[in-house]
């Protein structure tokens, strides 16, 4: 982010955000993860708090997805206790208001405290009461996402299936596959994809991240009505043999959550002004822009803004538009979803 605040920063900032792609592991305040690496007797990979931003800082152009999510490893053993996993979810809430979110889904596979010996059920349970406690109140104007991880078997996502319908109601809106994508499809886990679909759980898939511009039309086939990232829909653009992608991709009303500055960090895309998001919604792709990791990839919804006014063509009222799109497909109830766009247009009105 820039030292100095400029008029690009100034804009992004006063724009309202809907969050619904914001990995709470991947989200840490660098304070946070300092302290409960502490608490956990476990040694950070560097001398000081201040030592640690930079860390990050030094690590966000990992060039390559699967590095990019080696970072995981300390963020989850840091968190791995009822206490923490409240405490990260509160503040990632704390956070995401005070950067202007009108709502919220933040998401994270609870199933991966298990082996610290945190239960799914007691992680989800703390994370539901760290929102239910934050200034974006669970179920008003804040969701949780369950993800299951693609590479593990699909006996674990079939758990992870299970686990999000038992808390359905309760603060669970919906579910996720995340994780590594190149070699490891949506197909390979169907049955259990097709149990949440069967319950009416709805679901935000990875894909197209990594992979192909089809893997983004698989997920959908197999029920997601978002899609975790989707940018390789934009080879479908250049390819006539793939041009029907696109076309059913619009059909359908998937929403991408696009992360422009995590997919400069996984070298997705070479820069945000070479990112696909401007050329996806000029097309008519319906689309937000997302923080996907606010500490890994040291950014807000903010500074994402602002590098995408700052770096591309779009505008203000283009922004403002994703904005309205992240609301209206969001799965939080109908009531909140409409009082999130009142909220949006009275801001946008006010700007």
């Amino acid at each position: 982010m820039n030292a100095q605040p400029d008029a690009f920063d100034t804009t992004a900032a006063a724009l309202p955000k809907v969050l619904l792609h914001d990995h709470l592991d991947g989200g840490l305040r660098v304070a946070t993860l300092w302290d409960l690496l502490h608490h956990r007797g476990l040694t950070p990979p560097a001398a000081d708090e201040r030592a640690l931003a930079h860390w990050f800082d030094d690590n966000t152009h990992a060039g390559s997805l699967d590095k990019y999510l080696t970072g995981f490893a300390l963020t989850v053993a840091a968190m791995a206790t009822p206490a923490a996993l409240r405490r990260v979810a509160l503040e990632a809430a704390e956070d995401g208001k005070a950067d202007g979110a009108v709502l919220a889904e933040f998401r994270i596979a609870p199933l991966l405290f298990e082996p610290y010996g945190v239960s799914g059920e007691a992680a989800v349970e703390a994370i539901l009461q760290g929102l239910a406690d934050s200034p974006l109140p669970l179920g008003q104007q804040s969701g949780l996402i369950v993800c299951a991880l693609r590479h593990l078997p699909e006996s674990e996502t079939v758990r992870a299936v299970a686990l999000a319908l038992k808390y359905r109601g309760q603060g669970v809106v919906g579910f996720d596959l995340a994780g590594g994508e190149r070699g490891h499809p949506a197909s390979d886990h169907a049955a259990a994809l097709a149990l949440a679909r069967e319950a009416g759980l709805p679901m935000t898939l990875h894909a197209g991240e990594d992979d192909a511009a089809l893997r983004v039309l698989e997920a959908a086939r197999l029920g997601a009505r978002r899609i975790g990232h989707g940018v390789r829909l934009v080879d479908a653009l250049h390819d006539p043999l793939q041009s029907g992608l696109v076309s059913e991709a619009i059909e359908r009303g998937i929403h991408l959550e696009i992360c422009p500055s995590s997919n400069v960090h996984t070298g997705v895309a070479r820069s945000i002004a070479a990112h696909p998001i401007t050329a996806l919604w000029r097309r008519g792709v319906s689309l937000s822009w997302q923080p996907d990791n606010r500490l890994i990839s040291r950014c807000s919804a903010s500074s994402e803004a602002a590098a995408l006014l700052r770096h591309t063509a779009l505008t203000p009222a283009d922004l403002l538009a994703m904005v309205r799109q992240a609301a209206q497909h969001s799965f939080l109830p109908l009531a909140q979803r409409q009082a999130a766009l009142n909220a949006i247009d009275a801001q946008g009105t006010a700007g």
